[in-house]
């Protein structure tokens, strides 16, 4: 059973990234851009997390740690974004 909703929960991130993608190229604004950029990172995370769940225990605490490493720099990015496309620049 565990497999089986592994596989489900892929194929909906995987769907939902290819959707981030499209949203990201076609955006009408700079700002639906940023936010596509934050959602894709989440997603990615999210994959990283289900395969980690997927693993056996010997690999799994190293995707642990890249889903906190992403997590730390998708947010600093998206920080930095908004940051930007607020005052016009992005280091005070």
């Amino acid at each position: 059973m565990l497999a089986f909703s592994l596989n489900v929960a892929m194929v909906a991130f995987g769907l939902a990234i290819v959707l981030t993608l499209w949203r990201l190229v076609r955006g009408p604004d700079t700002a639906d851009r940023v936010l596509a950029l934050d959602t894709l990172y989440i997603n990615a995370l999210a994959i990283v997390l289900l395969v980690a769940i997927g693993q056996t225990e010997d690999g799994r605490s190293l995707f642990f740690e890249v889903a906190l490493l992403i997590a730390l720099l998708g947010f600093v990015g998206t920080v930095a974004a908004a940051r930007f496309l607020a005052r016009g620049d992005a280091v005070e």
